[in-house]
Order: structure tokens, then sequence, then C-alpha cells
């Protein structure tokens, strides 16, 4: 008798623990077009995304994170699916025809309704109306809001993403604009992204904004911002070009082929990093440098969190533990504090703190506690003292050439690390500084 072959379907989770929900299993999505046509006056979006994935298994049936909106109609090759399920976060798409393991697919979804963030344990993320404009922030489990994906940050995928608004609106997102075409009082704008990037750091940013571009090296880099900011947003921004040099030098080349700053016209809690820019609100300018050690942090996420990212959540000292060791950076260079005396400070006041998390793995409610970003800080400035300046950074250097657009964990860091320098005890201070909760001296 012949045997009957099994046909299988991809988890709907891509089982991290930190967003046992997010993510999705059975393939890799590699690249996302997404077409979206937008009124800012009634946050009304109609939308399609093609998605080119590639199978990981023998599929009939997957899933794509999908929130908040409606899903008008579904292709995968061209051909219907056989049976769509749309809950509250995912959509859930069974196949007319199997699609083998290793084999490239394109999932066509249409959709349309009026986006809006998504709750989560973090707040609200995602697609937010501002008092007039749109602002995107998908970090950690928000890009769901806007369109279907696989969205975790395990899969890094290329982009074309499309937006059409009303003419009076500037529209800035990740990559280089490759076309822009207005019509009957709309403007369409397309923006490509070659370089891998995680959902979560794919934007949106719509607004009444000028645009000034500061230089053109070491890359290219340019303010978005609304009128009545300009003189305020040209002061705090000033040494934005000497900082990237700086950086440069420290971290290696600026990894993407341009920086953009977005200062909205309201009021935002905190600033955010995308891939490619960096997104602040209007009361983190003040026209007197007020918010440096906020660029600083936004700038360096470029290198760490952008480039190098993490592939589980649980790692994510290793994004924000370089971002605020760079504010640290910045400030002594500008003529203030010193890393040393910087690092004692911060040690202070983390002492002063429960010492009741590990910032290796802090969990969900923990992961953007601010014990992970100043211990995570103090970690790598003990493996400095430890090496010397020459070795540090050179490593830094190497470790951001070598992981370049990829993945990193801090099991990869302490490897790159102990064989990139020769030395036995980075191992050591990770896992004093890291992965226990007792707080080591400096």
């Amino acid at each position: 008798m012949a045997q009957t072959l099994q046909t299988t379907f991809g988890s709907a989770s891509a089982g991290d623990p930190y967003i046992p929900t997010g993510g999705n299993g059975g393939y890799l999505a590699e690249h996302y077009d997404l077409s979206l046509d937008y009124r800012v006056a009634t946050n009304r979006l109609n939308a399609t995304a093609i998605i080119t994935a590639r199978a990981l298994m023998r599929l009939d049936r997957f899933s794509l994170d999908f929130a908040g909106l409606s899903m008008e109609k579904v292709t995968v090759n061209g051909e219907r699916a056989s049976k769509v399920t749309h809950s509250a976060r995912k959509l859930v798409i069974s196949l007319a025809t199997t699609i083998e393991a290793g084999a490239e697919f394109k999932v066509m979804v249409r959709y349309r309704g009026a986006p809006h963030a998504v709750r989560s344990n973090w707040g609200d993320v995602g697609w937010e109306e501002l008092d007039d404009g749109v602002l995107v922030s998908g970090q950690p489990c928000g890009a769901a809001s806007w369109f279907p994906c696989n969205d975790h940050p395990s899969n890094k995928a290329s982009y074309r993403i499309t937006i059409a608004c009303e003419s009076g609106y500037t529209v800035v997102s990740n990559g280089a604009l490759s076309a822009r075409s207005s019509r009957s009082g709309r403007t369409s704008w397309t923006f490509d992204v070659r370089e891998p990037m995680a959902t979560y750091l794919a934007t949106v940013l719509i607004g009444r904004y000028r645009r000034r571009d500061l230089a053109a090296a070491p890359v290219a880099h340019s303010l978005y911002f609304p009128a009545r900011l300009a003189t305020r947003v040209g002061t705090d921004f000033a040494r934005l070009t000497e900082m990237i040099a700086f950086f440069a030098d420290r971290f290696g080349p600026y990894p993407f082929a341009s920086y953009s700053v977005v200062v909205t016209d309201d009021e935002l809690e905190i600033p955010l990093e995308a891939h490619g820019l960096a997104v602040f609100g209007s009361n983190h300018v003040d026209g007197n440098h007020g918010s440096d050690r906020l660029i600083a942090h936004e700038l360096a996420h470029q290198w760490y969190g952008n480039s190098l990212t993490v592939a589980r959540w649980q790692d994510i000292w290793l994004q924000e533990g370089f971002a605020c060791y760079a504010e640290w950076l910045w400030e002594e260079q500008r003529g203030g504090r010193t890393v040393d005396q910087l690092a004692a400070l911060h040690r202070g006041k983390v002492q002063a703190l429960p010492r009741d998390i590990v910032v290796g793995d802090p969990g969900p409610h923990d992961m953007f506690d601010d014990r992970v970003y100043k211990r995570g800080a103090l970690a790598l400035h003990a493996i400095r003292k430890s090496l010397g300046d020459d070795a540090f950074f050179a490593a830094l250097r190497a470790y951001t050439a070598d992981r370049r657009h990829g993945h990193v964990s801090t099991d990869d860091f302490v490897e790159f690390f102990a064989e990139h320098t020769g030395s036995r005890v980075i191992g050591g201070f990770v896992a004093r500084w890291v992965q226990q909760t007792a707080l080591p001296s400096l």
C-alpha cells in the first residue's frame, strides 16, 4: 500500500516566551511589497501587501500576524486560499495547493480599515494618529497593526513601501525614496529597503514637515520638522554630523545608506528608533542641546539593534546596553563627564534599586527596565577596562562588520569577543554583570 504523505502547518508563534503569540513558524518572509492608500483626514487605509516567503517545511497551512484591520482577499501564488481565518491577532491561511519545503511562494493580502495601535504588555504599540499626521512605533509587536507580517525580529526581510496620501503632507519611511508622483491632490511616495530589516523597525511618518539636508558625509543625513520648531531643531541637531563621524570611528562604518531624524509636532513620551531613522517629539527639542543624550542613544541603535538585531527579546541588553554606553562615550567626547565618572555614577544608582532581575533574561515585563540599559552599559565598560581601549574598540568594529545586518545573542557576543581578543575573561564579565542579580564592583 502506498504511504500517505503527511502535510504540515507552520506554528502560529515564533516560540519567543517574551511574546508567545508573536511571529510564526514554517516559513521565513524574504521581502514585503506594501502599497498603502491612506486618508489622513479620516484615518482610512486601503492597502495591499505582497509577501515573498520561503517554506521551511512542507506547508498546507501557515499564519501571519495581523491586527485591527479587515482582510478582503488572500491569494498564494496567484491562487485563492482554500480557507482564511482571521482572529484578533492572526491571519491563518489554508492552502489549496501544498507548498514544498524550500520553495519560494508569494502571498497577496488586500485589506482596509482604520489603523490603530494594538494593546500589549508595554502599552499601545503600532500605528498611531497624531494631531495632524501619523507615527508608527512598532517595538516590540506593533507591526501587525498596519501590515500582515511575520512579526518577530528573528525574521528580517527587504521592503518596498509605497504610501499615497493628501499632497499637503510629507511622508517619511525606511530606506531610500525611489519614486514620488502627484495627481489629483494626492502624492505617492515609494521607499526601498534593500538591507534586511526587522518588522518592528518598519515605520511610516506623515506630517507637515520641512526637510533640511545636513551633510553627505560620513553618510547622507537629513532633518524633518515642523516649521515652528526650525530654530530649536537647528540648534539641537547641529552636532549630528560630528556625532555620526565619532560613532563611525568607535563602532565601524555607519551601516545604512542614509540617516534621517523626524521631529513631530506632537509631544512623545520617549524618542523612537527605526531602520535608518529616529523620531523625536516636540518636547525633545529645547534649542539648548537638552536631548544630546537621547540623540546619541537613538543614533547608536543604527548599529546595535537595527543592523545587529537580537534574535530573541531576552537578549535586548545587547541593543540597549550599547545605546546607553554610546550616551556616555558622547558626553566624554564633548568635554563633559568621563565614561569612568558616568559608570561610577550609574552603578551607584543601580545599587539603590532592587536587585531582582537578571538583565540577560529580564522577563517580558522588565525588558525595557532602566537596569537592563545601565547594567548592560556597565558590562561593556568593565570589558573595556579589562581589554584596554585599542583592543576593545577594535573588537567592536570587527563585531559590527562581521554581524552586519544579521542577528546576535549573548552567547554569540561572548564567543566573538573572546576569540577576537584572545581574552578568557569576557564570559566572566558578562556572567557577573548580565547573568546574575548581584551587582559587581567596578
